[in-house]
């Protein structure tokens, strides 16, 4: 009778076998694209080539017809090796599987092989000005107008728009029966008239730009909504609890490399006659660090399961969970990283000082972690709600 194992032959199969393309490529890799204003394109290609990006997309589409528990390990072994695909995040996991799910069938066969195979990607419009993490507080509008969509609004912080064929924009249209406002998710190919774009200045060092996004009477044909006008929030976290284990997915990975770098520096860094890595001053912090990234990935993959498994509500649970875990685990990790290598933390050669503020946008993105306090307080705990 063989040991259980938390995960799979197939799954370990699969982690070692990204974890080799990832060494390929590595940090300098990807610090290199970033100092050229470039993008991963080459990682990307070779990841697709491999049937990675897809692995999570149905097989009758070109995908691997695996989910969101195998996209996720692709992510965190790519960031572990120092070159995450943050696209990765919104082209495949969210974009792909609410189409997957939802999509017409015109619209899974337009969208579906690409976003497998590489050779397309879309980015995610949700975020707004004065909404933040409300997304009941989004004003971006979709009328009805003969038998077009005509949207009207703005987005910020929207990621890779100026890479992505086409943005899966969340917007609100006016239920017929009630008057109230309810989301709806339209895909705005990238050269629609009146969809205008703006890169936002950002002190983060990442080859993906972030967009200001206006939509100025964006005219859209019929087919642009994606899945049932009446279904609102299940499509919307169809998308949304994807994004944040992929979120959790992305720190770990950055996490687990800082965490390896310091570890390498402390096993070998010598001042007095050990390394300093003999002192449990410098030893402690970062066993506590492994701890904390271990208890997260547990969680990831628990609600990466339970997603997979068709069980959102529990999915949407642990997802946030996940999420906060993640964050939270990986910026310490990285903090305590380029506290072990003093000066050396701080250097161009060791590469880790821009991982401060990188680890950061996990805490910050896609949704701050106190609303996920908020989430877990009134939804987990069942104490009333503060908003």
């Amino acid at each position: 009778m063989g040991t259980p194992t938390i995960e799979s032959e197939e799954h370990r199969a699969l982690r070692k076998a990204v974890a080799a393309l990832g060494t390929r490529y590595g940090r300098d890799y990807f610090t290199r694209v970033v100092a050229e204003g470039a993008h991963t394109d080459d990682l990307w290609a070779e990841a697709a080539k491999l049937g990675y990006l897809g692995v999570n997309l149905p097989e009758e589409h070109g995908g691997g017809g695996g989910g969101i528990v195998e996209l996720s390990i692709v992510l965190e072994e790519l960031g572990a090796a120092g070159c995450p695909l943050l696209m990765m995040v919104v082209s495949p996991a969210i974009c792909g599987t609410v189409i997957a799910r939802f999509g017409t069938e015109e619209q899974k066969r337009t969208w579906l092989p690409g976003l497998a195979d590489g050779s397309r990607k879309m980015a995610f419009g949700i975020t707004e000005p004065d909404a933040g993490s409300n997304s009941h507080r989004i004003t971006t509008t979709a009328r009805k107008e003969g038998g077009d969509w005509v949207l009207n609004g703005r987005k910020v912080f929207i990621s890779g728009v100026d890479i992505a064929d086409a943005t899966l924009i969340v917007g609100r249209t006016e239920d017929a029966r009630t008057g109230r406002l309810k989301p709806c998710l339209f895909i705005v190919p990238r050269d629609t008239p009146g969809f205008g774009r703006s890169p936002i200045a950002m002190e983060l060092s990442a080859p993906e730009k972030q967009f200001e996004l206006t939509l100025d009477e964006v005219r859209l044909p019929a087919d642009a909504l994606v899945g049932d006008e009446d279904a609102g929030l299940l499509q919307l976290f169809a998308g949304l609890n994807p994004e944040r284990i992929m979120t959790a997915a992305f720190a770990l990975g950055m996490g687990r490399y800082a965490l390896g770098r310091a570890v390498d520096y402390a096993g070998t860094r010598q001042v007095w006659k050990e390394p300093i890595g003999a002192h449990q001053a410098v030893a402690h912090p970062l066993a506590q660090a492994h701890i904390e990234l271990e208890l997260a990935r547990l969680m990831m993959q628990k609600a990466a399961h339970l997603y997979d498994a068709g069980d959102d509500l529990g999915a949407g649970e642990a997802a946030n969970m996940a999420k906060y875990a993640a964050a939270e685990a990986a910026v310490h990790a990285v903090d305590q990283a380029v506290h072990i290598l003093g000066g050396n933390g701080l250097t161009q050669e060791y590469g880790l000082a821009s991982m401060i503020t990188a680890a950061r946008v996990a805490r910050i993105a896609p949704v701050s972690r106190e609303m996920i306090l908020n989430f877990v307080s009134h939804q987990s705990l069942g104490l009333p709600k503060s908003y």
